[in-house]
């Protein structure tokens, strides 16, 4: 599994909330202002994938689903 990211913006709370559907609980989340160091905005710069004509396709929601999925196995391993 790679996480080569995608060329468009996916915000920290839609990401957090995408984790707490599929791991079945809520995050304990501590709400502080912009930290030193901190990004408004961030995203995967895909374009040299592009021009070898790669373009992901995968919904955040399904990307983290396949994720857990994955890890849960994993863990269960060890």
């Amino acid at each position: 599994m790679f996480n080569i990211g995608k060329s468009s913006q996916v915000s920290l709370m839609e990401f957090i909330e995408t984790l707490e559907q599929n791991l079945g609980q809520v995050a304990e989340k501590n709400m502080v202002p912009m930290q030193p160091g901190d990004v408004p905005r961030t995203w995967a710069d895909t374009e040299h994938l592009n021009a070898l004509g790669y373009r992901s396709t995968t919904p955040i929601q399904e990307g983290v689903k396949g994720f857990v999925e994955w890890y849960n196995g994993y863990k269960n391993l060890n």
